[in-house]
């Protein structure tokens, strides 16, 4: 698999996202802007899809996999919990929420609170595309910093 699809698909997964996959691109020999676009695009792909299904998505897990109800539970506390923070400066809180790479946050979390808060997909994707990029600026000056230290 080459290293741009593979930093790609990398960014797509929940907890890992742009913040695991620009340094693996990095390591496997991308340049920074190359490296940068695939973990982006890979991060941002699943957002839309967050927004506009997972609560149904979690409606029909609860409701065919009621051993997962638990689990879904967690997800949701977990996006209420931090939808406290975003509620309050609405747009510009959710671009922070996304742009702060650290555990817990990012472009699944941020549209996991999108959706709960009832936030339309029209308002949240600019603010988390925004958050993204600015995240693997973060992560590239990190990744850099540290490779340059090495």
């Amino acid at each position: 698999m080459n290293s741009f699809l593979y930093t790609l698909l990398i960014s797509m997964v929940p907890i890992i996202e742009l913040r695991g996959g620009l340094p693996v691109g990095i390591a496997s020999g991308l340049s920074f802007p190359v490296a940068y676009i695939a973990a982006v695009i890979g991060n941002l792909i699943p957002v839309p899809f967050i927004i506009l299904f997972i609560r149904r998505i979690f409606i029909l897990i609860r409701k065919y996999m009621p051993k997962l109800s638990s689990m879904i539970d967690k997800l949701e506390n977990k996006a209420h919990l931090k939808g406290q923070k975003v509620r309050k400066y609405q747009k510009f809180g959710l671009f922070i929420f996304v742009a702060i790479p650290l555990p817990g946050t990012g472009a699944w979390t941020g549209a996991l609170v999108a959706a709960f808060l009832d936030i339309r997909l029209k308002d949240a994707i600019l603010p988390i595309v925004l958050g993204v990029l600015t995240a693997g600026i973060l992560i590239m000056m990190l990744t850099y910093g540290v490779t340059t230290i090495i």
